[in-house]
């Protein structure tokens, strides 16, 4: 399978984002990257779900929602209700990950867990065969244009072992300091998602940039 391509709406010009909505539409890209950001589990604020669901009005790729909250398990019925495809949670905010997982399922969304620099894949053993999808931060989450963080290539390729043994179907996303030279990298140890914000956004020519990075 391709790899696919997310850009990071966290990156977007907020004063024209129509354009940068309809840019994103008429590229290769695959999906749309929502950032919700509380200022608590994070020390940073985003958008929230109003500006999501006027994002779903124009968007015609799949919403990829990644909360970066305390107790999400409250906004599930919400966030469906803004028009996501994947709903992504942290391993680090659910204290009971299987339930939050299954009530995610139940309202008709796909799965996804997120894990900080600092956790390791391992954590995920019992709860792998349950998720649509995984996403490695490879920055510490809060704010765009970090450094990309090598430990990271190590963790694509350990996951990617996880799920290749047990036979399982789970994707890999990776989200931090992504360009066409980390791209590449996350690409050859197993990342079957890039989420990309500062490298499509600043780039002079972003629907190039786009195709540059679906094309590693």
């Amino acid at each position: 399978m391709h790899h696919k391509i997310a850009p990071s709406l966290l990156s977007a010009d907020f004063l024209n984002l129509q354009a940068d909505i309809e840019m994103v539409n008429n590229s290769e890209a695959d999906w749309f990257h929502c950032d919700v950001m509380d200022g608590t589990f994070v020390p940073n604020i985003s958008f929230g779900f109003p500006i999501i669901k006027q994002i779903s009005k124009m968007a015609k790729k799949p919403l990829d929602v990644h909360l970066m909250i305390v107790n999400p398990d409250q906004y599930i019925p919400v966030v469906k209700d803004a028009g996501a495809y994947m709903m992504n949670v942290h391993y680090e905010a659910c204290v009971h990950l299987h339930r939050t997982i299954a009530a995610i399922h139940d309202a008709g969304m796909k799965a996804a867990v997120t894990l900080n620099p600092h956790t390791p894949v391992s954590l995920l053993e019992d709860i792998l065969q349950d998720l649509d999808m995984v996403l490695l931060m490879s920055v510490n989450p809060g704010f765009g244009g970090q450094k990309f963080i090598e430990r990271t290539l190590d963790k694509v390729s350990c996951l990617k072992d996880m799920i290749v043994r047990r036979g399982l179907h789970t994707l890999i996303e990776v989200d931090g300091g992504v360009n066409l030279e980390t791209g590449k990298r996350l690409v050859d140890a197993g990342a079957d998602v890039l989420v990309a914000g500062n490298a499509v956004f600043a780039d002079a020519n972003p629907t190039e940039m786009i195709h540059k990075l679906k094309s590693l």
